[in-house]
Parts: structure tokens; sequence; C-alpha cells
């Protein structure tokens, strides 16, 4: 059960951060999951406990909090995604 619930916080994340950096267009379903789910990682690995808020670390769980942590990796992801595609 946590793979399924791993694999839906990670498009609803990936899905929100495209929205937002205006890639929606580009990517798939599978590239949304994607980036969700790394996207979790790399805020986890970036901001851990250092924002602890609503007494949720980045990453820990299903709940608001990571959800909104997930959106955030998620963006700089892309942002960094967008950036090595540029310098190519």
């Amino acid at each position: 059960m946590g793979w399924i619930i791993t694999i839906l916080v990670g498009a609803l994340c990936g899905w929100l951060a495209s929205l937002i950096m205006k890639t929606d267009a580009q990517q798939g379903a599978v590239a949304n999951i994607l980036i969700g789910i790394v996207g979790s990682i790399l805020a986890q690995f970036l901001f851990g406990n250092m924002l602890n808020i609503g007494g949720e670390a980045a990453g820990n769980g299903f709940s608001f909090w990571s959800i909104v942590w997930g959106v955030v990796g998620s963006v700089v992801l892309i942002a960094i995604l967008k950036a090595l595609r540029v310098l190519r």
C-alpha cells in the first residue's frame, strides 16, 4: 500500500510542480510521477529537518506539508533540468 501512496503523491507533486514551472505540456504522467518522487527525495535531502513546519519534516509520511515539500523539491528539480537543457 505504501508504494501506491508514494506513486499517487509523486504524481500530485510532479503535476503541481509542472503547472508552476509551465512544463505540463512537455511532460506525461510517468514524467510527473518520477519528478514528484525524485523531487520529494531532493526536498528531504536539501531541507530535511531544517524547516520543520507543522511538526512535519520534508518527506516524512503523508500530510499537507509532505506534499508542499514534494512540490518545492519538484520545482527545484525542474529548474535544474531546465538549466541543464539550456546549457546543452
